[in-house]
């Protein structure tokens, strides 16, 4: 039995909290949050999971194997630090850190203390990227030139951090799996329309060595809802829409043929248009795939998928588009 304490049960926590609660294997032994409204609700649901307001009441707790902490972004760092120093594996919800020092330090301290540390990148746990990921790997669709997504919605607003580090996270990191490229640069432009220094939309442009690159758009301000991918490669071209009930993943035998370079008409390119073939993929919740992911490597010791080196590199890149922001979208080096 894996014990959990659970820090942070708001409009995202609770749907951690779910899940822990159904799971085999676990057991959430405590919670913690700072609202009084909240515990008093959970006092009336849950009589055996002990009811805390303080984080040092679940650091302090020798029978938690593990602690998973879905607060306020600016918070995740030191919340992080403290239960690694505790001794507990963690699971932190994106994004890791806001800067890249705090990342440091966290991965400095898992690999002293030999933690788990995992970061919630849920798309990397979602059956329709996964399938896209093996695709990828097994270079069915030839060479990946480019990706671009829309990750849009009308609201939730945040008032502590823009849409770039609210929502660019997802789409980061698998733009990073999907391009097997070092990212070496990343520009990003965006506005604040709703609150005076907090970005409602921003697009991110992010530069890869060998002439790879990710265009990302992300707003909590537009008329749509749209959660998709589009990835160009060699030979095919793929389009993830979350947004679709069952057909999430469409590959189109779409390509072109013929030289990069020609010097008379007959040598020109050619569009070769082929079919659209639609997968069945089973679908089970991409949440529900992540902690079972987490309890397992708690109980093996395994890595998981987005473990600290993940949350790292994508810190790096919010990082350097948040000074391009600043910079009226200039180029900034990924350090």
């Amino acid at each position: 039995m894996i014990h959990i304490g659970q820090i942070g049960v708001g409009y995202w926590g609770k749907n951690l909290l779910r899940n822990l609660l159904s799971m085999d294997g676990v057991r959430v032994s405590s919670i913690c949050d700072a609202d009084p409204s909240t515990l008093h609700r959970l006092s009336k649901e849950l009589h055996e999971i002990k009811l805390v307001s303080a984080p040092e009441e679940l650091f302090k707790d020798d029978q938690l194997d593990a602690i998973v902490i879905a607060t306020e972004s600016q918070t995740h760092a030191s919340l992080a630090q403290r239960a690694l120093e505790s001794g507990k594996h963690v699971f932190v919800e994106k994004p890791l850190a806001l800067t890249s020092i705090e990342a440091h330090e966290l991965r400095n301290i898992v690999h002293r203390k030999g933690l788990i540390l995992m970061v919630g990148h849920i798309l990397e746990y979602h059956p329709a990227y996964e399938y896209v990921e093996e695709l990828i790997v097994r270079g069915e669709i030839g060479d990946v030139y480019y990706l671009y997504s829309r990750r849009v919605n009308l609201g939730i607003f945040r008032e502590k951090e823009n849409a770039l580090w609210s929502l660019a996270p997802h789409d980061v990191s698998v733009a990073l799996r999907f391009i097997k490229e070092k990212p070496v640069a990343v520009s990003a432009t965006g506005r604040s329309y709703l609150r005076d220094g907090i970005e409602d939309v921003a697009f991110l442009e992010i530069e890869f060595e060998h002439n790879k690159m990710a265009h990302l758009h992300v707003s909590w301000l537009d008329p749509h809802k749209i959660r998709q991918m589009t990835v160009v490669g060699s030979t095919k071209m793929v389009v993830i829409d979350d947004m679709e009930s069952a057909e999430k993943v469409r590959i189109y035998d779409k390509g072109v043929n013929g030289p990069k370079t020609y010097e008379t008409y007959g040598e020109a390119m050619s569009i070769r248009n082929g079919d659209v073939h639609i997968p069945y993929i089973p679908m089970k919740e991409p949440l529900r795939l992540e902690l079972e992911h987490f309890v397992r490597c708690v109980e093996t010791g395994a890595q998981p998928k987005s473990n600290v080196e993940s949350g790292l590199a994508v810190v790096k890149i919010l990082e350097a588009a948040s000074r391009s922001l600043k910079e009226h979208g200039k180029p900034m080096e990924i350090l």
